[in-house]
């Protein structure tokens, strides 16, 4: 009795074959490795001019000097080969079309064969070429923000001068000065924007300086200018010729900075301080 209730318990605990099989087998997975960061990103590429809606890059005969081997190699563009080099290449190596739409290639990190292609190809702007160059986004905004902080200053220097100190900078750019102080520095406001390098740069300009004692003199009547050359207004003595088609202010401007013009520009300021 008891063996026969043995067997009957080994019959429930052991499974067929059919059952054996039909058991679903888990495998572990395997680890991914992680992916390396080779560095590279994506490249945009743009024509220098021309190319329509659709350019395609020429690839005949293309060699370029290897610094590192010190010859000259050929190179081209192969979508199923690593490297550009022809002699590198496998026998199975086929050239690949490079094209260019509404002037613009944008290569993927995952084309670095063509991305060597491109950065070595005798075309390239930066190796002397003038068919395309690559855009440097990282560039072009260091350039945005630099030109944000020149706009910055340019600015700050109009809001912080007097209208007397900012005289030399106004008569230099042609600015009436009759008219409000706050439109004189929205017209100054105007040429810093457009151009805030040359705009700082005005005011540590000898040129601009010298050139405001002459307008200055001209405008209270010390100097005066004709086509003639310029005079002193009082005495009509003639200080400087001016030659045709030259314009007096310029001319006498450079005189002043000159040596021999020196005591003639240190009068002209004696006479301004009465106006001061």
């Amino acid at each position: 009795m008891a063996k026969q209730q043995l067997q009957r318990e080994d019959e429930v605990l052991a499974p067929d074959a059919a059952q054996i099989e039909a058991v679903p087998i888990f495998k572990p997975r395997r680890r991914q490795e992680p992916v390396q960061n080779t560095g590279r990103k994506q490249k945009i590429y743009q024509l220098v001019e021309g190319g329509g809606i659709w350019f395609k890059l020429s690839q005949k005969d293309i060699t370029i000097y290897d610094s590192e081997k010190d010859t000259v190699r050929s190179i081209r563009y192969c979508s199923n080969e690593p490297s550009i080099y022809v002699d590198e290449q496998s026998q199975n190596g086929r050239r690949a079309q490079i094209i260019f739409v509404d002037k613009m290639l944008g290569v993927p990190a995952s084309q670095p064969n063509l991305q060597d292609y491109l950065d070595k190809h005798p075309g390239n702007v930066k190796n002397g070429g003038t068919t395309f160059f690559e855009i440097n986004h990282e560039q072009k905004t260091d350039t945005l923000i630099q030109d944000e902080f020149l706009i910055h200053d340019a600015i700050s220097l109009i809001r912080e001068k007097s209208i007397d100190e900012l005289i030399p900078v106004i008569l230099y750019l042609g600015i009436s000065l009759e008219q409000r102080n706050q439109e004189i520095r929205r017209e100054l406001l105007i040429e810093a924007k457009s151009n805030p390098k040359a705009f700082i740069e005005l005011f540590d300009n000898p040129l601009v300086r010298m050139r405001a004692s002459i307008s200055l003199a001209a405008s209270h009547g010390i100097l005066r200018i004709n086509q003639d050359g310029v005079f002193w207004t009082d005495s009509n003595r003639l200080i400087l010729a001016t030659p045709v088609g030259q314009d007096g202010v310029d001319m006498m401007t450079k005189f002043c900075l000159s040596e021999k013009g020196s005591l003639v520009h240190q009068e002209i300021l004696k006479r301004l301080e009465k106006f001061q």
